[in-house]
């Protein structure tokens, strides 16, 4: 396309602004998780130092950026590197940097997350770098993540998924959007006994009762998040 006045191509990223939505310093906004009706702080609080084999967290208000695009656009890559600092990862992978990471979803499309913070910049950083045939859109109101961690998490996911997560099936570092229970979550295993969940807000009340459900035997305890930034 071009500018019919200057003859100049014209650069579609150059008219599009990103929307900051992360509430400023002091403002009367304030965000509410998609669980914040459960009040996890306060179940976190009166369990504090209670040990136990499975704990739940939920890693509530990140920025969630849905990539699209092509891996052999070297223009998309390389702007998106640029911008993150990670390479986009591969089939089933995750890039991990800090707080910073990029969730592969399916061939041309992967799933940024990142401090609430840094939303706007990152989203409007990617719309301005990245070039070609591509889409950048912010989900963040949309999802929620939950950290199962303990010894117990691999056999609470063995009641939830129809996939193999034994770790030589799924390592750390493997990602997959698969069925939990009867909705969808993208998963990844972060550590040796971690896993976090990546679930849309409309299915968050069920997924957490479900989790209730599942952990029964073995005495889930709630943690605070202390990683949000």
């Amino acid at each position: 396309m071009s500018d019919q006045t200057s003859n100049q191509p014209y650069n579609v990223a150059q008219s599009i602004n990103a929307f900051d939505q992360c509430p400023v310093s002091g403002s009367a906004i304030v965000g509410a998780s998609p669980l914040h009706h459960v009040n996890l702080p306060e179940l976190a609080q009166a369990q504090l130092g209670t040990k136990a084999n499975i704990e739940l967290t939920e890693l509530a208000l990140r920025s969630h950026i849905l990539l699209r695009g092509k891996p052999d656009n070297s223009d998309f890559v390389q702007g998106v590197k640029a911008v993150l600092g990670l390479e986009l990862p591969g089939v089933l992978k995750m890039q991990v940097d800090g707080a910073l990471s990029i969730r592969w979803i399916s061939p041309d499309e992967w799933l940024v997350v990142a401090p609430a913070a840094r939303g706007f910049e990152l989203e409007q950083g990617l719309i301005d770098a990245v070039q070609g045939h591509c889409a950048i859109v912010n989900v963040s109101g949309g999802q929620t993540i939950l950290r199962l961690a303990g010894i117990d998490a691999q056999q609470v996911l063995q009641k939830s998924v129809p996939l193999d997560v034994h770790p030589k099936s799924f390592p750390v570092g493997k990602v997959v959007t698969t069925v939990f229970a009867k909705t969808q979550a993208v998963i990844s295993r972060t550590a040796e006994n971690e896993w976090e969940l990546v679930i849309r807000r409309s299915f968050a009340d069920y997924v957490w009762l479900w989790l209730q459900d599942c952990c029964a035997e073995f005495e889930l305890v709630i943690k605070q998040d202390e990683t949000r930034a």
